[in-house]
């Protein structure tokens, strides 16, 4: 009786409750095998957590000389240094120093809003600004949704500094996150995130205006793009795709009627909840093969990675979620 009392209103939940997401299938290739250059290993947990509860969700970092600056979670752009933090400015809130804004997201670019603004990399000499509108549908904390839902409304754009015009690059992408120049500034890598793959626009040489794939089937999903010492680039994963190993969102792909359902009964926080806190960071060359990998298979130190930028022998780990960011000594591994 216990049983049928419980099911009873449970079906009833599922029949009758909305679901906040609409999710179309996707088919992904098999994942890489974890082998080799991939081979699970425990390289992260050597590395050291700095400002721990002082910071929520240090996602991108940037060094300006010895000084470190982030941006949170909660808004904040804050500058680390000598164990300090000050914060610069403040969003949603009024900003406590001066900002200018350069792009308002209640301007219609080619028809559609910004909405989720994400990542950018901007050219030597100041000029262009290359970034990310992750969705026009969600904002950021529905990340999880965009991402379930496999919406295809991402775009990659360009901002001229001069003459202060916007350009679509890259249309129908599926969570476009980080996105980083070459060094010869000739293309723009963009990750592709519900996709787990990484794809290149040619913004200068003969190829301009053209676009490949620079890697498709990545072991994880990746978030930002960084340039490594190497020449190639290093990516950061808060989630990946084990094999062997069950990837439940290899699963979740081909079965858009679980997703629903799953989002009927629960939060985005609780689905969290379930999902495995492995942190990857893999280095590829500048051809996209893969070179390294450093991995926290339980999240035990470095957990939810989502950069890792290379600065003085060190990798500076960004995380989406984490009250913290870590470094790394490359010396060490």
């Amino acid at each position: 009786m216990l049983a049928v009392s419980l099911t009873v209103p449970l079906l009833g939940a599922m029949v009758l409750l909305e679901s906040p997401i609409d999710p179309q299938p996707l088919s992904f290739k098999e994942p890489p095998f974890l082998l080799g250059v991939l081979n699970p290993n425990t390289k992260l947990q050597q590395a050291k957590r700095l400002y721990e509860n002082q910071l929520i969700g240090p996602e991108s970092i940037a060094h300006i000389g010895d000084a470190m600056f982030t941006g949170t979670a909660d808004g904040r752009v804050v500058k680390l240094e000598n164990g300090e933090v000050e914060t610069i400015a403040r969003f949603g809130a009024g900003p406590c120093s001066e900002v200018k804004m350069l792009l308002s997201s209640e301007t219609p670019i080619e028809g559609k809003k910004i909405s989720f603004v994400n990542d950018l990399t901007i050219t030597r000499d100041g000029r262009k600004i290359y970034f990310t509108d992750s969705s026009s549908k969600w904002q950021r904390r529905d990340y999880l949704l965009l991402i379930m839902e496999g919406t295809d409304d991402g775009r990659l754009l360009e901002y001229d500094t001069v003459t202060k015009e916007v350009k679509v690059l890259m249309d129908q992408l599926r969570f476009p996150n980080g996105v980083q120049l070459s060094p010869a500034e000739d293309f723009v890598l963009v990750a592709e995130t519900t996709m787990a793959r990484i794809r290149r626009f040619y913004v200068s040489g003969l190829m301009k205006g053209g676009a490949d794939m620079f890697v498709e089937n990545l072991p994880g999903f990746p978030d930002n793009i960084r340039p490594s010492s190497s020449g190639g680039y290093w990516v950061g994963m808060a989630t990946i795709r084990s094999n062997p190993g069950f990837s439940m969102l290899d699963f979740l792909s081909e079965r858009p009627w679980i997703k629903k359902i799953i989002f009927k009964l629960f939060s985005q926080e609780t689905v969290m909840k379930f999902v495995p806190r492995y942190s990857l960071v893999l280095e590829l060359s500048n051809s996209g093969a893969f070179q390294r990998s450093l991995h926290d298979p339980n999240g035990l130190v470095a957990s939810y990675v989502s950069e890792a930028h290379e600065h003085d022998g060190h990798l500076y780990l960004g995380s989406f979620r984490s009250p913290f960011l870590c470094r790394l000594s490359l010396d060490s591994v």
